[in-house]
């Protein structure tokens, strides 16, 4: 039975009631937003985004020359500092099932792109050294399928890092970053000239922050795959990173 990255909850029928309509509506909402994507971004993370990322892939083991996967690559934000890090003998492929997001990464970054899902990763067994997905496990159907394909694309040694935002313990804590993302970011964003539709999208990522698998899920999902040396660690309590190696 397919494990969701995401609880049953009230809020999430407003969007979808089963896979099929869940894929086809978030590729909607993803393509709408693509274009004001970057700088919405830019405002929720208040413009601290690109030197988390490096830090956390570096931290994580990516280094120069290795082939890197960046799943749910979006506009390429994770891409970018992927490329960063493997230099020129390196190579960054982007995976993401909506065509908009990648168009956007396509004018920043000269990478390749695969138009697909996590669970269906369109490369040969043991092809990659280097695994990241950057605040996009809420939007995997099955996470169990991903992570079994994750180990499958690694090469012995390969390593898995997956960046998400962590639902705060506490109701008022909860109740600030549903109130940030979900109503400042999107006001800031319309006041400048960003896309209309990155507001749907934001509120949407306050709903699937709130409907999110807690972490030992997170964990166990990446043990029954087969990976090694799990574990996740916590950035200003809230964000998170979980890793794991192939062995």
């Amino acid at each position: 039975m397919p494990r969701a990255a995401l609880k049953k909850d009230a809020r999430l029928q407003n969007y979808f009631s089963d896979e099929a309509e869940r894929r086809s509506v978030t590729r909607a909402l993803f393509d709408e937003a693509a274009a004001g994507y970057d700088q919405a971004e830019f405002l929720t993370g208040l413009g601290s985004g690109p030197w988390y990322r490096r830090e956390v892939l570096r931290r994580c083991g990516l280094q120069a020359g290795m082939t890197v996967l960046d799943v749910a690559a979006g506009t390429g934000l994770v891409s970018v500092e992927a490329q960063a890090l493997v230099g020129p003998e390196g190579r960054v492929l982007a995976l993401d099932p909506s065509p908009g997001m990648l168009a956007e990464l396509g004018r920043k970054l000269p990478v390749e792109t695969l138009v697909a899902y996590a669970e269906e990763i369109p490369l040969p067994d043991a092809s990659v050294d280097f695994i990241s997905m950057g605040y996009a496990l809420r939007h995997v159907g099955d996470i169990d399928r991903a992570f079994a394909e994750f180990a499958r694309v690694l090469r012995p040694g390969g390593r898995v890092c997956v960046m998400e935002i962590s639902r705060p313990v506490s109701r008022l804590g909860r109740s600030l970053l549903r109130g940030y993302i979900g109503g400042v970011v999107p006001v800031l964003a319309r006041l400048t000239g960003s896309h209309r539709q990155v507001g749907r999208l934001w509120e949407y990522y306050g709903d699937t922050i709130e409907a999110a698998l807690d972490p030992e899920d997170i964990l166990a999902a990446l043990r029954r795959s087969g990976l090694g040396e799990v574990d996740c660690s916590i950035t200003f309590r809230i964000f998170r990173e979980y890793t794991a190696r192939k062995s």
